[in-house]
This record gives C-alpha cells, sequence and structure tokens, in this order.
C-alpha cells in the first residue's frame, strides 16, 4: 500500500506565495519522476511541473519563472513553491509519482487527493 499526502493549500492574495508538499509512504523501493498537476473549475487536469530521480525539472508554460519544483529523495517527497501567484492558478493541485513497490516488478501510478489553493483578493 503507497499513499500520496499533500499539504500547503491555501487562500492566498495575488502575488503572494505558497509552498506544497507530498509525502510518499508505504512499501516503496524508489521513486521515479515526481510531479504537481492541477484542475482549475470547469477545465481539465493540466500538468503544472515534473522532476526526475536525478533533479531534472520540467514546467507549463504558464509557469515558468513563477514556480520551482524540488524533492528530497531521503523524504520521498517534492515540494512545489509557487511565487507571484495569480488568479488563474487557482485549483486543486494534485501531486503525481511513480512508484516503485517494494516486491513488484511494475510500478505504481500513484495520486495524492489534492490540496486547494485559491488566489483571490
Amino acid at each position: 500500500q503507497v499513499q500520496l499526502v499533500e499539504s500547503g493549500g491555501g487562500l492566498v492574495q495575488p502575488g503572494g506565495s505558497l509552498r506544497l508538499s507530498c509525502a510518499a509512504s508505504g512499501s516503496i523501493f524508489g521513486i521515479n519522476a515526481m510531479g504537481w498537476y492541477r484542475q482549475a473549475p470547469g477545465k481539465e487536469r493540466e500538468l503544472v511541473a515534473t522532476i526526475s530521480s536525478g533533479g531534472s525539472t520540467n514546467y507549463a508554460d504558464s509557469v515558468k519563472g513563477r514556480f520551482t519544483i524540488s524533492r528530497d529523495n531521503a523524504k520521498n517527497t517534492v515540494y512545489l513553491q509557487m511565487n507571484s501567484l495569480k488568479l488563474e492558478d487557482t485549483a486543486v493541485y494534485y501531486c503525481n509519482a511513480d512508484i516503485h513497490i517494494i516486491g513488484k516488478w511494475d510500478t505504481l501510478d500513484a495520486w495524492g487527493q489534492g490540496t486547494l489553493v485559491t488566489v483571490s483578493s
């Protein structure tokens, strides 16, 4: 059993900052890529940022220069530092990880339950 638990969402004014965290726990042998996705009301889920096990990062154009993804492999945790937040960043943010489960050949595409980020004045 593997679980991803997100934290750090909340209400913030435009121009403000938030830091999201996502910790993976359970029967984990190792974790490949980790990432953050978001889904705004009435819209499809979209990629925000990903980070490989080696630290290579990828960002959606809409967040480049404002958001930073990082990870702590020792803690099986991925972070998303969000600066200069805009109204259009309002969404439920989901953590995703490609996880090697102890005792299994296939990896698990795991998702967190989501954390709400609301940008409003």
